[in-house]
């Protein structure tokens, strides 16, 4: 059950029966650090309408709960020109960090709920590190359908949406209809979870969004990050487009089996060697060849 919205991106979508490609304002963050943007939000937003994004997803590094109003306002009239939608907000540098901090959002939903509105992003990104967070994620649920606005969370390591089995376990504890899943499929392989057509279908009723990035797991790659369920995990950030990682054919053919139209979202920096613009545009080749 999805809860009716107004019409976003994501809605407009739906009624072409097509999935919504988005642009991460990540693309103009460096892995490490993600609080400061490589170019304004009118450059971005003009570069995404570029390689044919139909929507950006809202980060901290561009505007979020601690941009003054003005700041807000100003991101919104920039959108409005450009003719994108937002598909996501995440509102603070504790979510995107995911630290212990991150579920502090689920006690004080009222200002994301605000910036959601102000954007016309129909969701909010939030974070569970604990059991007793489930609590709070009802509550702020409660408070987000009162304005038509979902919740959800990132499969991701270090949180309670680490593995299949405890992303559903939590999901299910929640058990509220707007609350549900960005589906991840680089963060399940990272912590050793299958991530192809069987876990979509099992999820399916969850998935609210898609995010995408790319990796190639090795013993000596360059990044490495710890998870609860497998220790450390080293790996190499690859474009989106590039071959060799995540099967992008196996997470498609998932998501249409299952009749997903949401957002899918290019969710990764620019790598080495290329531009944000470049990366982009090869990657929104890519994706709408699959979409």
């Amino acid at each position: 059950m999805r809860l009716p919205q107004t019409a976003t991106g994501d809605s407009l979508a739906k009624r072409a029966g097509i999935m919504l490609l988005s642009l991460s304002v990540r693309i103009a963050e460096e892995f490490h650090s993600k609080e400061e943007a490589s170019m304004p939000l009118g450059d971005l937003a003009r570069l995404a309408k570029r390689c044919g994004y139909g929507a950006l997803c809202m980060r901290a590094s561009q505007v979020g709960v601690q941009s003054p109003p003005e700041i807000v306002e100003a991101a919104a009239d920039c959108l409005a020109e450009a003719g994108l939608a937002v598909s996501m907000v995440t509102g603070d540098f504790d979510t995107v960090y995911n630290n212990e901090k991150g579920p502090s959002a689920l006690t004080n939903i009222t200002p994301y709920l605000d910036l959601a509105k102000r954007l016309g992003a129909p969701r909010i990104r939030v974070a569970l590190k604990e059991e007793s967070d489930i609590a709070h994620a009802r509550r702020a649920a409660d408070e987000a359908a009162e304005h038509g606005i979902q919740l959800v969370h990132q499969c991701h390591t270090l949180s309670l949406f680490e593995t299949v089995e405890s992303i559903e376990r939590t999901l299910s504890a929640i058990d509220r209809p707007n609350f549900g899943l960005v589906y991840e499929p680089a963060n399940l392989e990272i912590c050793g979870q299958d991530y192809g057509r069987a876990t979509i279908e099992r999820l399916a009723k969850w998935i609210f969004n898609v995010y995408l990035q790319n990796q190639l797991l090795k013993p000596d790659g360059a990044l490495m990050l710890p998870t609860w369920c497998t220790g450390d995990v080293s790996f190499d950030l690859i474009p989106i487009h590039a071959p060799g990682g995540v099967d992008f054919g196996w997470v498609f053919a998932g998501l249409k089996a299952v009749g997903y139209d949401g957002a899918v979202t290019v969710h990764q920096s620019a790598q080495p060697g290329e531009t944000p613009e470049e990366s982009a545009s090869g990657t929104a080749d890519f994706l709408r060849g699959l979409i």
